[in-house]
């Protein structure tokens, strides 16, 4: 007789529903006719955290991929018109990567699309399940034990 592996469920929910978040996520990308992969929207949003445009081997180590990756990349983009090299002020052997207009008015739909997507996702939750989800990922994600937010103490 075998004995049941909780973890192991709930490892296979995790996936399935990361899954599921990347299905529902690519068909937004694809309504709204952006034409970019979700590695691009990844490296777009990747790009716009940065305060001035980044080397290519800064955005590979950020997205934890091999420089070609971000190559290839950037070499789509740049085609689309969303990003575009430019010569570092201090060092023009030195190549950086900056977003155009049409790269922000992108991360704007990309915004929208990943908002509907999270939307779809949560619809079957109520307001109480959102907010213990959220405790629950945040725990996940920093891997760090939650604190418990307890709405009737004072602050």
């Amino acid at each position: 007789m075998t004995t049941p592996d909780p973890d192991g469920l709930l490892a296979e929910q995790l996936l399935r529903l990361t899954r599921r978040v990347h299905r529902i996520q690519k068909r937004h990308l694809v309504r709204r006719e952006l034409g970019i992969t979700p590695a691009q929207s990844r490296l777009l949003r990747t790009l716009a955290h940065y305060a001035s445009p980044p080397r290519m081997a800064d955005l590979a180590e950020r997205l934890e991929v091999v420089p070609r990756a971000v190559t290839t990349l950037v070499d789509g983009l740049e085609t689309s018109g969303k990003v575009r090299r430019v010569p570092d002020p201090a060092n023009r052997r030195v190549i950086r990567i900056e977003l155009t207009d049409d790269g922000h008015a992108a991360l704007r739909e990309l915004h929208a699309a990943r908002r509907a997507a999270a939307e779809e996702i949560l619809a079957p939750l109520g307001d109480e399940q959102r907010e213990v989800l959220g405790e629950l990922l945040n725990t996940l994600v920093d891997g760090t034990a939650a604190t418990p937010q307890h709405r009737d103490a004072p602050c």
